[in-house]
C-alpha cells in the first residue's frame, strides 16, 4: 500500500515593506485612540492622567490627519469621492506627460547627450573587450591556441624584450617616488606605525652592543694611557660606557617620550616634509632610483620579469580553455590591441560614435519621450498607484508615524501649559 506524504506546511508571502510600515502606522493610531478611551474613563482617578489623554488625543488626531494626507495621495479616503483626493490615479496623464518633458528636457537633447558622451572612451572599452580571449571548442580552440603560441615564438625575442625591458624601465624612471615615500612615512607616523619600527631598531641595537661589548672595551684600552691600563681604570670606563649606553636604549625602549625618541620622530616627520615638498631632497631621491634602475642587479630582475612574463604567455595560449579561438578571434584580438594602442584611430571612433549618438538623439529623441508619455497613459490608474506606493510607500507611512508622535507631543505641551497657567 503506497504511503502518502504528508502535506507541505504552507509558506506565508514575505510581506512588502510598505505594506508591513502601513501596518504599523496604523496599529499606532489605533492605540492611541485606545489610550484615549482608557485615559477620558479614567480621568478622574488621577490627574496625571490627564497628560496622558492630552497625549493620545492629540496623536489621534495627528495620525488622522496624516493618513487623510498619505491616502488622499493614491486613492479617495474610505472610498468617500472627497474633492483632491486620489491625486495620483486622477493625473496619471499628466504625470505620463511631465515625466516624459523631463527626460526630454534634461536626458534626451543632443547637448547632455554630447557631454556626456565627450567623457565616454567607446573605443578604448570596446578594444579592452575585443582584446580579452573568447571562448572556443574543439580542434578550433586548439588550433588557434597553437597558432597564438607559434606567432608569440615566431617574434624576434630580443627586440620585443628589448622594447618590454626598455618600456618598463622608462616607466620607473618617470615615477616620482619622493612624494610617495613622503606620503607613506607621514601616513605611518600619523597612525603610530613607525613606532614598532623603531622599537626594532632599539633592540638589535641593543643585541648589537651586548654582541660586540668587546669591541667598546679594545677601543677603551687601545686609547687609554699606560697610567689607566696599569690601574685597571680602562676596564671600569669601558664597564660605565657599556651599561650607560645599555641603560640608554632600555629607557628609549620603555619609554615612548623619551627625548631621543621624540628627537628621532622630529627628524623622520621633517624628512616626509622634505620628501613630499623640497626639490633638492625629491632630486636626490630620483638620482638614487636612476642608480637603482641602471644597476646590473635591478637590468637582471627586469630581464627576470620579462622571462617570467613570457612564460606566463606561452602557457596561457598553450591552454585551449585561456586561448581565443579561430582566426576571427585573433583578428579581433589584434583588432582591440590596436583601438587601445593607436590614440587617432581611437578619437576617430569616439567621435564618431558621439556624433552618432548626438543625432541618435536629435532625431528619435521627440519618439523615445512619446513613448514613454503613452506608456504612462497606457497603465491602468491602479497599476500606477501600485508602483509609485510601493516606492515610496514606506516612507510616507513613516510620515504617518512622525505624524502620531508629533502630534502627541503638541498636545501634551499644550496641555501642560494649560496647566501651569
Amino acid at each position: 500500500m503506497k504511503m502518502l506524504a504528508p502535506p507541505r506546511p504552507a509558506v506565508a508571502s514575505p510581506v512588502h515593506p510598505a505594506r508591513r510600515m502601513r501596518m504599523v502606522a496604523t496599529g499606532m493610531l489605533l492605540a492611541m485612540a485606545a489610550l484615549f478611551l482608557a485615559a477620558r474613563a479614567t480621568a478622574h482617578l488621577h490627574p496625571a492622567i490627564g497628560f496622558v489623554q492630552a497625549f493620545a488625543e492629540a496623536a489621534m488626531v495627528g495620525g488622522l490627519a496624516d493618513w487623510f494626507a498619505v491616502t488622499a495621495l493614491f486613492r479617495h479616503p474610505l472610498g468617500l469621492p472627497i474633492p483632491h483626493t486620489a491625486i495620483i490615479p486622477r493625473n496619471k496623464d499628466r504625470i505620463g506627460d511631465t515625466l516624459a518633458l523631463f527626460l526630454r528636457d534634461n536626458f534626451l537633447t543632443p547637448a547632455v547627450v554630447a557631454r556626456r558622451m565627450q567623457r565616454l572612451d567607446m573605443a578604448g572599452a570596446a578594444g579592452r573587450f575585443l582584446s580579452s580571449p573568447a571562448s572556443g571548442d574543439g580542434r578550433l580552440r586548439e588550433g588557434a591556441s597553437r597558432l597564438a603560441a607559434d606567432i608569440l615564438e615566431a617574434l624576434d625575442q630580443e627586440r620585443l624584450g628589448g622594447m618590454v625591458k626598455g618600456a618598463i624601465a622608462q616607466r620607473l624612471r618617470a615615477m616620482n617616488l619622493a612624494p610617495l615615500i613622503g606620503q607613506a612615512l607621514e601616513a605611518a607616523m600619523r597612525d603610530g606605525r613607525h613606532a614598532p619600527v623603531m622599537d626594532g631598531i632599539i633592540l638589535w641595537a641593543d643585541r648589537t652592543l651586548a654582541a660586540n661589548d668587546h669591541l667598546v672595551r679594545q677601543m677603551v684600552h687601545d686609547r687609554s694611557g699606560k697610567i689607566l691600563r696599569w690601574t685597571g681604570l680602562d676596564e671600569n670606563l669601558s664597564n660605565a660606557i657599556i651599561d650607560g649606553l645599555r641603560k640608554l636604549l632600555t629607557d628609549m625602549a620603555q619609554d615612548p617620550g623619551h627625548s631621543l625618541r621624540l628627537k628621532a620622530e622630529e627628524g623622520l616627520t621633517k624628512l616626509a616634509a622634505d620628501l613630499q615638498f623640497d626639490p633638492e631632497m625629491q632630486a636626490r631621491v630620483a638620482r638614487i632610483r636612476d642608480e637603482i634602475v641602471d644597476n646590473p642587479a635591478m637590468q637582471r630582475w627586469i630581464d627576470g620579469l620579462w622571462e617570467q612574463a613570457r612564460g606566463g604567455l606561452l602557457r596561457a595560449v598553450r591552454d585551449p580553455g585561456k586561448a581565443m579561438a579561430g582566426r576571427l578571434g585573433e583578428a579581433l584580438h589584434q583588432l582591440g590591441a590596436t583601438l587601445q594602442q593607436d590614440d587617432r584611430l581611437r578619437f576617430l571612433i569616439n567621435r564618431f560614435v558621439r556624433r552618432a549618438a548626438v543625432g541618435a538623439t536629435a532625431t528619435y529623441g521627440d519618439a523615445i519621450v512619446k513613448l514613454v508619455s503613452e506608456t504612462v497613459r497606457g497603465w491602468d490608474a491602479g497599476t500606477v498607484t501600485s508602483r509609485l506606493e510601493h516606492a515610496v510607500g514606506r516612507d510616507l507611512q513613516y510620515i504617518r508615524v512622525n505624524g502620531t508622535l508629533m502630534g502627541g507631543l503638541v498636545g501634551l505641551a499644550i496641555h501642560s501649559v494649560d496647566t501651569l497657567l
